[in-house]
Parts: C-alpha cells; sequence; structure tokens
C-alpha cells in the first residue's frame, strides 16, 4: 500500500478495524452496564431526588458538602476500614497457607481443592444464613455449643459490638479463601522448578527459600488477589445486610450499607448517589496506588 495513504488523515487500517471489531462484544455492555450508571450516577449526586419516577432539582455540590459534615457516614467509612483490615489480610495469607500445602503431592489434593473452594460457589445469602446459625448466642449454635461442653456461658457473637465485626470478617474469609488459594496455587505450579532446585543448591531452605524465591515470584497472582480482595472487602454488603442489619447500634454499618439506608430506606437517592460517587474514588484510587505498588517492585526486581 502507498505511504501517502497511510498518512491519509482519517485512514484506519485493516488491523486496526478487525482489534474494534474483536473489541465490540466487550465494550458495548462494558459502556452500558459500567460506564454510563457510573456517569449516571454522578448526574444524580447532583441532584436531589426524594424517590424513582419523581422530579429531581439541581443541587450542584450540596450532597458532597453534607457528606463532610456527616458524622454516619465517617462511622460507616470506619467500619468499612475496620472489616477491610480483618477479612483482606486474611484472605491472603490463609489463602498463601493453603495453596503451599496443596502445592505438594498429597493423596487427595484435588478433594481438597474441591472442598476448599466449593463455599465460594454459595451466594452470600446462604453464607450469611449458615453463620447465623453456627454463631446463634444460645446453646443451639454450633460455636456456642462447643464453648458451653468447658463451662464458658454462650457469646451473642452478632449481637455484640466488639464481636460482630469480627463474626462477618470470619464469614467473609470462610465464603472466599478458595478463590484466593486457586489463583495463589496457579502461580506456585508456574514457577520454574529450575529456580527452586537452583535456590536448594545454594542453600536456601525453608523460610529463605519461600521469602526470597517464592514471594518474588508470586508477585503478580498477590498483586491481583491483593486489589481484587480490597475492593470486595470494601463494597461488603450482603453479609451485613443478612447478619446483623447494621447492628448493634450500627457498629457493622458498612459504606455500602449506609448507601442502601439512605437511598432506598430514607429516599435519599441524590445522596446515596453522592456516598457511592466517594466510595468510588476512593477505590480507583487505591487500586492505582497499590497497580504502582507492585510494578515498582516488578521493576527493583
Amino acid at each position: 500500500m502507498d505511504r501517502r495513504e497511510l498518512r491519509r488523515p482519517g485512514y484506519v487500517s485493516h488491523d486496526t478495524r478487525a482489534a474494534i471489531l474483536f473489541l465490540l462484544p466487550f465494550l458495548v455492555p462494558y459502556v452500558v452496564l459500567k460506564l454510563w450508571p457510573i456517569l449516571y450516577g454522578f448526574w444524580i449526586s447532583l441532584h436531589n431526588w426524594s424517590s424513582i419516577g419523581g422530579t429531581p432539582t439541581f443541587v450542584g455540590t450540596q450532597n458532597y458538602e453534607r457528606i463532610l459534615n456527616d458524622s454516619l457516614f465517617w462511622q460507616a467509612l470506619g467500619h468499612t476500614l475496620l472489616f477491610t483490615a480483618l477479612a483482606t489480610p486474611s484472605l491472603i495469607v490463609l489463602g498463601m497457607a493453603l495453596a503451599l500445602v496443596l502445592n505438594r503431592k498429597l493423596p487427595g489434593g484435588g478433594i481438597f481443592r474441591t472442598l476448599f473452594y466449593l463455599p465460594n460457589m454459595l451466594s452470600v445469602s446462604v453464607i450469611s444464613l449458615i453463620f447465623v446459625a453456627v454463631l446463634t448466642a444460645d446453646n443451639s449454635g454450633l460455636v456456642n455449643n462447643f464453648l458451653g461442653n468447658f463451662g464458658i456461658a454462650p457469646v451473642p457473637f452478632l449481637l455484640n459490638q466488639y464481636t460482630a465485626m469480627p463474626s462477618l470478617a470470619s464469614a467473609a474469609v470462610w465464603w472466599t479463601v478458595g478463590f484466593n488459594m486457586l489463583i495463589l496455587l496457579a502461580g506456585l505450579q508456574n514457577i520454574p522448578g529450575e529456580i527452586i532446585d537452583a535456590a536448594r543448591v545454594d542453600g536456601a531452605s525453608g523460610w529463605r527459600l519461600f521469602v526470597w524465591v517464592t514471594l518474588p515470584q508470586l508477585r503478580r497472582p498477590l498483586m491481583l488477589v491483593t486489589i481484587l480482595q480490597f475492593i470486595a472487602c470494601f463494597q461488603v454488603f450482603g453479609l451485613v445486610d443478612v447478619m446483623t442489619r447494621g447492628g448493634p447500634g450500627g457498629a457493622t454499618r458498612s459504606l455500602v450499607y449506609y448507601i442502601f439506608e439512605r437511598a432506598f430506606t430514607n429516599s435519599q437517592l441524590g445522596y446515596g448517589a453522592g456516598i457511592a460517587t466517594f466510595l468510588f474514588l476512593i477505590l480507583f484510587v487505591v487500586s492505582i496506588l497499590q497497580l504502582r505498588f507492585f510494578r515498582r517492585q516488578d521493576d527493583a526486581a
């Protein structure tokens, strides 16, 4: 083809057109189901809107100014940070431990992988109801029944402000740790055996082998599970809605649950959309920072 034709304004090569056609099946649903709702939600946040089907009134940035002075918002943000701090490290560490164990040639390894992953296939409602039954305050609950064998009085796990959030985090860990386990196990199985053998020849073993050889090789799987689990934990809603309803006394009211209360329970759609936009910005900024951190680790390696 003539080079002058390639330089012509508006010219699109055959490869570019083919690439666009292949991307369209993904881009169209992404724009309709992801990008447009984000933009529309931001538009709603600039209005005072009391109910779906009602007439919105433009208020500019008033909803965002209201967020800064909303004590319940900051409490919900603190509860969300606490849940994330409890659940995310536990999910990563336990997922890594399970992956390391199952990476060894053990009899029935495939069965154990399936058993550990099975809870991840259940819905949040099923998981929540299971843990409500397990953590029931009287002796009919599995945990309190076990503690009763040692003369320990029943503990109201979901009714105590100090134990309710750890109980939610425990449910989240049991529910989703199998996903992290599979991702990290796949990463372990992709580490070239020559690297491990060379490290052992040089005298590395046990903890040193894990820290200096295994972990550096797992940077990308760890980056994936860290970012995904942070986002998932920060958006916790189903566990809170079914297990505690934000109680006791608002001790487990997460940020997404607070959005639900404002937007749908209190019919403040504009204000709820403002909080949702604020949440989106938090997750976006933190995810970018995490990506940069892991990329610097790659560059340093």
